[in-house]
């Protein structure tokens, strides 16, 4: 099998020498993976996206860094190599990261799963690259420009390494607007792909993605160890699942003998996919669903008196940029209020955030501060970070962090 024509990237990259004010290089030598504009106080040539930054010191004019320029961003070099080791930027040097990135999923793929995340961004060495294999699909999404030029080496070496029999490419909506290529949102690169929805597993249970129209690359890995975590916790329980998505923690709850599971999502076809989930394994409990806007519903179900045994809260990101930081607080606050008055006598509360801007001691500090506040008595029984196939190779990969609050009364 060949790799689809349009992965191939005619224009021939420029090396260009650039020099960067002391906090920028700064930020180079302690291995940050970005370099942003204001950093940049001299570049030799005209440059254009895709070209080679070779950063040079300030004083003894030795090269400290290598980095890919991004024209169309802020964040104008993308790091590759930090360091005065001398390295070449080729089809080797990609091939070499991607093999050191499989070795850390190794533990993972010893278990019962055969979906994963191969490649996540700047943390494994490809900034603005994320690759994931769902069974034997490959799926790459790619959010800049820089990559165009090298994608014919790098996907050669991430259908090897992971052995996949298709290849999907997914582009950004900056990419998928991008005249710089012919290549389209969802194509098949490599292979064939005779169901855009592929059945994989995950510690044991079956689940599915849609890997041409679904979100991100067509589902959410980073959270697997949790969702395992409270389905071995959830059998005989009754659970409420907020945020549900396509069901990855009502599945693993059923599948793991939960009495009754409550999926709720404000999106009727991302419950309907939760649903189809769950019925790709067995189980004897009770699944049911609530379409709409989490805040009311959970209101809702408060004023009707019921309470779940377990309760897992998952939001989307609230703070995209600085100036949501403040308000995502707030929500987040609501979230852990809410949490409490429906989790049963004895019960236990799940709180998750994947809002890099909002700390994890920040979030950690808000649920306490609301929980103690209530006429519990409750223990911070787990506190989770990323899974292995998340490493974090720098402060702002750092996103994901869940609480685990079992309440003794």
């Amino acid at each position: 099998m060949q790799f689809s024509k349009n992965i191939k990237y005619t224009s021939i990259p420029n090396q260009i020498a650039v020099k960067l004010n002391a906090k920028g290089e700064q930020f180079v030598l302690k291995g940050h993976p970005w370099v942003f504009s204001n950093s940049i106080t001299k570049i030799n040539t005209d440059a254009k996206t895709g070209d080679l930054a070779i950063i040079f010191s300030k004083n003894k004019n030795r090269v400290i860094g290598l980095g890919l320029y991004d024209a169309n961003s802020p964040i104008r070099i993308k790091m590759l190599h930090s360091g005065i080791e001398k390295v070449e930027i080729n089809s080797e040097f990609f091939q070499n990261n991607i093999k050191e990135a499989f070795k850390k999923r190794q533990t993972l793929l010893k278990t019962n799963t055969n979906s994963y995340r191969l490649i996540f961004g700047e943390n494994d060495g490809f900034p603005g690259l994320i690759a994931d294999v769902y069974a034997s699909v490959l799926v790459v999404k790619i959010y800049s420009e820089i990559w165009l030029p090298y994608l014919e080496p790098i996907l050669e070496s991430l259908q090897h390494t992971s052995n996949a029999k298709t290849v999907v490419i997914r582009l950004s909506r900056g990419l998928e607007n991008s005249k710089s290529h012919q290549l389209k949102n969802g194509e098949v690169v490599y292979g064939t792909l005779e169901n855009e929805v592929v059945a994989f597993v995950e510690h044991g249970v079956n689940f599915s993605a849609n890997v041409i129209k679904g979100h991100k690359t067509g589902y959410f890995l980073d959270h697997r160890a949790n969702r395992k975590q409270l389905g071995e916790w959830s059998k005989g329980k009754t659970v409420l699942d907020v945020f549900s998505y396509a069901g990855g923690f009502s599945v693993h709850a059923l599948a793991n003998g939960a009495k009754e599971v409550t999926s709720l999502d404000i999106s009727k076809q991302a419950l309907e996919i939760a649903v189809q989930n769950g019925r790709l394994n067995s189980y004897s409990g009770t699944h049911k669903t609530i379409a709409g806007d989490a805040f009311k519903e959970l209101k809702k179900l408060i004023n009707t008196k019921v309470t779940f045994d377990v309760v897992v809260i998952d939001p989307p990101s609230f703070a995209k940029q600085a100036s949501e930081i403040e308000l995502a607080k707030k929500k987040y606050a609501q979230l852990a209020e809410l949490g409490e008055q429906l989790t049963a006598k004895n019960g236990l509360l799940v709180l998750a955030s994947c809002s890099s801007r909002v700390v994890s001691k920040t979030f950690f500090d808000i649920n306490n501060e609301v929980l103690s506040s209530k006429n519990r008595t409750y223990t911070l029984k787990l506190k989770t970070q990323h899974d292995v196939d998340h490493p974090i190779g720098f402060p702002e990969g750092a996103y994901l962090k869940s609480g685990y609050y079992r309440f003794l009364d």
